[in-house]
């Protein structure tokens, strides 16, 4: 195969704690014949040192723009930031969840002018059409709301003064999940498991039997519809919002009257914060001061939440990444992506030409076929 240089550069976002490659992930890529170039501190806050990277036959480098300039292949995580369009070179692949749609016109006009290659992560699927990136990601989130949801119904926190948790003789709190995709079914896993009452609705009848049939029956399970939406948010304890519709905007199901009509001093962690949340009521908010209250319910929506978890969530990246990085690395870009259509799907950009529909729709270009692309490669 191809011998290629990766850059890890430092992530510079300042609550984007995880690293684009860890030094394990470093090891097999160095072991398969290829060069790695990491900033120096990429990974310190996940508590990866330099010595690590090193050990693993990584080259620390002092910036930024070094890490960018040596590389064939930049592995990231965060969307590319304002400074980092200066450091892109033409031609330069770009691993990271892009969330281009989202992007400023300016960070799409710059990629399109570097002739970038752009593969957004959170598009990657596999064979069976799943996004194995996001999956794992997912599945932390989904944990994570059952504990921040646990912490913040204490009293000194501004919630209810309520035990997410099991008390014999105490009718169990109520757990009203929004949505049974991953994120949705680990959240109702975990509820479960504390010993709470829970309540699951979603659009597909199909998920509702999904995770019906993996928590056997201890879940209630229904479609959505907004009266069940109306009387199900007025019992509940904690309303987590885990609705995500694959490169759109999550819908309102939550209105504000409903948040107005829930019991004092419950929560709400919408999960869908990223997509732009999915209660009416949800803005969103940093790790330093993650939440307000309204209408007397308190609310989580911190974006990337698993940016807080960086050395779990930098693993699961690595370990998720893999194949199709091993497989981008040996057969080139080109091969790789004509090869692997789960590959394909995650690409926005391919040599400056935008390739992802919704994307072109969004800023307004043209799109141009990616088989067209390579055809001509």
């Amino acid at each position: 195969g191809t011998s290629m240089i990766i850059g890890v550069p430092r992530e510079t976002h300042r609550h984007e704690h995880r690293v684009g490659l860890t030094p394990q992930a470093v090891r097999r890529f160095i072991h398969d014949g290829h060069q790695v170039v990491v900033e120096r501190s990429a990974g310190i806050a996940a508590r990866f040192t330099d010595r690590e990277y090193e050990e693993a036959g990584a080259k620390i480098v002092y910036s930024s723009d070094e890490a960018y300039k040596r590389a064939d292949l930049v592995c990231k995580v965060g969307v590319v930031s304002h400074d980092e369009l200066d450091l892109l070179k033409p031609g330069l692949v770009v691993g990271a969840f892009h969330h281009l749609t989202v992007a400023p016109r300016a960070t799409v006009n710059r990629l399109r002018e570097m002739d970038v290659t752009a593969i957004g992560y959170e598009l990657i699927e596999d064979a069976s059409g799943h996004r194995s990136i996001l999956i794992p990601f997912s599945e932390m989130a989904g944990q994570m709301a059952v504990y921040l949801a646990a912490y913040y119904l204490q009293n000194e926190v501004g919630g209810r003064g309520i035990l997410l948790g099991n008390v014999p003789g105490i009718a169990p709190p109520t757990v009203l999940i929004l949505g049974a995709g991953t994120v949705g079914r680990t959240a109702a896993r975990r509820a479960v498991a504390i010993g709470a009452h829970v309540i699951v609705l979603d659009a597909s009848l199909q998920k509702l039997r999904e995770v019906s049939r993996e928590l056997e029956g201890r879940v209630v399970t229904q479609l959505v519809s907004p009266d069940r939406l109306e009387s199900y948010t007025r019992i509940a304890d904690v309303v987590i919002g885990a609705v995500l519709i694959p490169g759109a905007r999550a819908p309102f199901l939550v209105s504000e009257d409903m948040v107005k009509a829930m019991r004092p001093g419950s929560v709400i962690i919408d999960l869908s914060i990223d997509q732009g949340g999915c209660v009416e009521t949800s803005r969103p908010r940093t790790p330093e001061a993650p939440t307000y209250v309204v209408h007397d319910v308190v609310h989580y929506c911190v974006p990337n939440m698993t940016a807080n978890v960086a050395r779990t969530a930098s693993r699961a990246l690595a370990d998720a990444l893999k194949a199709p990085l091993a497989e981008l690395l040996e057969k080139g870009v080109a091969d790789a992506l004509r090869d692997n259509p789960g590959l394909a799907a995650g690409t926005y950009l391919y040599q400056g030409h935008v390739t992802h529909g919704p994307l072109a729709a969004a800023h307004d270009v043209a799109v141009s076929p990616l088989s067209t692309l390579l055809a001509d490669a």
